[in-house]
């Protein structure tokens, strides 16, 4: 069987770290990433009064890859703007740090957000107004830990209407729900919400599964809110299991080996160990090319993969995750029948489709049958 390569012939001639960097650094524009980046650019041009997008997935699923890609997207929409606005950036995102404790740092995270407003933009500095944030010599920002949340917040709501990005993106946004009650949890959207109504900023909120806790705290979050579902490939679809197919086929091609591995043949393998998240099957062919690499093999086998497969535990645990989170997302007749009766609709009746005339046989005289053609060779009951 040939299998062809789509990665640059002269990479084999490269080092095995610069082959590993193109495989990492390689993404496959696969349905459901297009599918799900077009609707949250399409969002954030026209957020129609939203302050939030959620984005939710599974872990794995691709999520940091959407944002990498929307970003580069908007920077390269906003080039015309900050040819006269150049103290403005286009998108600024930050990663929502998972806590050491039970509660979430939001000093740290104001003075992460701060950092990432500022590192772009060395010539075109202002000045927060709030003692104990300083530049040094090179110009970077720096924060003495006496400073406090609410002054660091303070100076965060400056920093968003002085660069007015289009949207600030927090990845693993879950995180904030490390708190000790459910009261605390609607406080901590509620700090968020204030933020974006105070700088009239869109957030984009991209998380696992676990990010669903936000969604319905309150009925006005619920009304200021976008959800969109990066959701996973399902074997019980005919499309999206040719999807998955066409993306180990990608990936298959674009590892720069002598003899680049059938990895389609085993699709079911592949699924069964990354269930049918893309971005945990990209990691896993990364470590089992870097095994490859390091002993200078030509192609990888069987035996590299499985070393490098998630075990059947792993896959079961998250496995149950996913399929929680698909619940609480998916809406059934129940639930809008329940919704229509609670609003006094009642039920829901579905028009059927018209049914089409009955066909009515010929009618030929009584004891003789119509004319039809007898099979040949089959013996006839004529009793």
């Amino acid at each position: 069987m040939t299998i062809l390569t789509g990665f640059p012939l002269k990479l084999l001639e490269q080092s095995a770290t610069e082959r590993l960097a193109y495989f990492e650094n390689y993404t496959v524009a696969h349905p459901q990433l297009k599918e799900v980046y077009e609707t949250l650019v399409r969002t954030i041009a026209e957020p129609a009064g939203a302050s939030f997008i959620f984005v939710y997935g599974p872990s794995g699923i691709g999520k940091t890859t959407l944002r990498l890609r929307v970003e580069q997207k908007l920077t390269e929409l906003a080039l015309p703007k900050l040819e006269s606005a150049r103290g403005c950036v286009p998108v600024v995102g930050v990663e929502a740090v998972a806590p050491e404790s039970r509660n979430f740092n939001w000093k740290d995270y104001y003075t992460r957000a701060l950092i990432a407003l500022e590192e772009p933009l060395i010539d075109h500095k202002f000045n927060y107004g709030v003692r104990g944030i300083y530049r040094d010599i090179f110009g970077k920002i720096n924060v003495e830990s006496k400073v406090v949340a609410p002054a660091l917040r303070r100076a965060l709501e400056n920093a968003l209407s002085y660069r007015h990005p289009d949207v600030f993106f927090i990845d693993e946004a879950q995180h904030f729900g490390k708190m000790a009650s459910g009261h605390k949890l609607q406080d901590q959207l509620d700090c968020l919400k204030s933020v974006a109504n105070m700088t009239g900023i869109l957030h984009c909120l991209l998380g696992t599964y676990e990010l669903l806790t936000f969604r319905n705290l309150s009925g006005q979050l619920s009304r200021r809110s976008v959800d969109i579902h990066f959701r996973r490939y399902c074997a019980d679809t005919s499309e999206d299991v040719q999807a998955f197919k066409s993306v180990l086929l990608t990936f298959q091609q674009q590892m720069p080996l002598a003899d680049p591995p059938d990895l389609v043949t085993h699709w079911e393998y592949f699924y069964e160990r990354t269930l049918g998240c893309v971005g945990i099957l990209k990691n896993w062919l990364t470590r089992a090319l870097k095994d490859a690499l390091d002993r200078e093999a030509t192609t990888v086998t069987l035996k590299d993969l499985q070393k490098r497969a998630w075990s059947v535990a792993q896959c079961q645990r998250m496995f149950k995750e996913i399929q929680e989170g698909e619940r609480q997302l998916s809406e059934t007749d129940t639930d809008v029948q329940h919704l229509r009766s609670a609003l006094g609709l009642g039920a829901k009746t579905i028009a059927q489709p018209e049914e089409a005339p009955k066909k009515t046989l010929p009618q030929g005289k009584v004891g003789k049958r119509n004319p039809k053609r007898d099979p040949i060779g089959v013996n006839q009951d004529v009793s």
